[in-house]
């Protein structure tokens, strides 16, 4: 069996709604119960670490708390705080969410950047500016929870080399663009066929062991490489293996095939 022919099949098998439960805990397990953008774009954000504790986690926000002027927020989250968050941490990001409401769909503000050249990384950089200009609140962990504006060349380009792979937020492009068991499909202005593998450090050293991706550094240059493979499999969707190489690895598949 070839490489395609078994995240082929990983695929398939995987495609279902039970991989995604209390044994198996994963961050998409709240966005779906609220299938909302903004809630969503939150779930994928807060999506570092152990996937149990977010999960944990993710289930104490109260989602509604959104619509509520700041002094009621602040009641409403007191104690709350996350890794790297702090409870002023948390208070802020929901505040810019709420603001980012009001300014209208989640959509809207990423294909601002992203429908001109068809680079999701463009789309990533309009939201994270959005935040930006709705608050001037910095700390260690809002500016990590948010990320950072990408590095360009001198001619304006976005860097792969040195940029952030931003998994959080390719990990939440792959929720609202592809629509099957797992995935949200809330939205329809942009094109599977353009998204980027979500990379952490764990899906890179499972690339790696597959041969999806060369030697190279940790970082945007590499989920570029292995998405381009990915292309190779699957031209118009080549983020629906991400789901199952991340569960593949988890579960020490790997082996078996290579």
């Amino acid at each position: 069996m070839t490489l395609k022919e078994r995240l082929d099949l990983e695929c398939e098998q995987r495609n279902c709604i039970g991989e995604l439960c209390l044994e198996k805990p994963d961050p998409i397990m709240v966005a779906l119960k609220f299938k909302d953008e903004y809630i969503s774009l939150m779930c994928a954000l807060f999506a570092y670490g152990n996937a149990g504790q977010i999960v944990k986690f993710l289930n104490s926000l109260d989602f509604e708390i959104l619509n509520l002027d700041e002094d009621e927020m602040r009641g409403q989250l007191q104690g709350k705080y996350y890794r790297f968050q702090t409870y002023e941490d948390v208070v802020h990001i929901f505040l810019v969410f709420k603001q980012m409401k009001q300014i209208g769909s989640l959509e809207g503000i990423f294909c601002d950047g992203y429908l001109s050249t068809s680079d999701v990384i463009l789309g990533i950089e309009n939201i994270i500016k959005t935040v930006r200009g709705l608050t001037n609140f910095t700390s260690q962990g809002f500016d990590f929870f948010f990320g950072q504006i990408p590095k360009k060349d001198k001619f304006g380009k976005i860097k792969e080399k040195g940029n952030s792979p931003y998994k959080r937020y390719n990990m939440f492009l792959r929720w609202m663009v592809r629509d099957d068991n797992i995935d949200l499909g809330l939205w329809s202005r942009v094109d599977k066929k353009d998204l980027i593998l979500p990379l952490d450090t764990h899906t890179f050293k499972v690339s790696q062991q597959l041969g999806l991706v060369p030697k190279c550094s940790y970082d945007l240059s590499a989920a570029i490489k292995i998405t381009q493979k990915l292309r190779e499999f699957d031209s118009f969707d080549p983020i629906k293996y991400d789901f199952a190489i991340y569960r593949m690895g988890q579960e020490k598949l790997v082996g078996e095939i290579i």
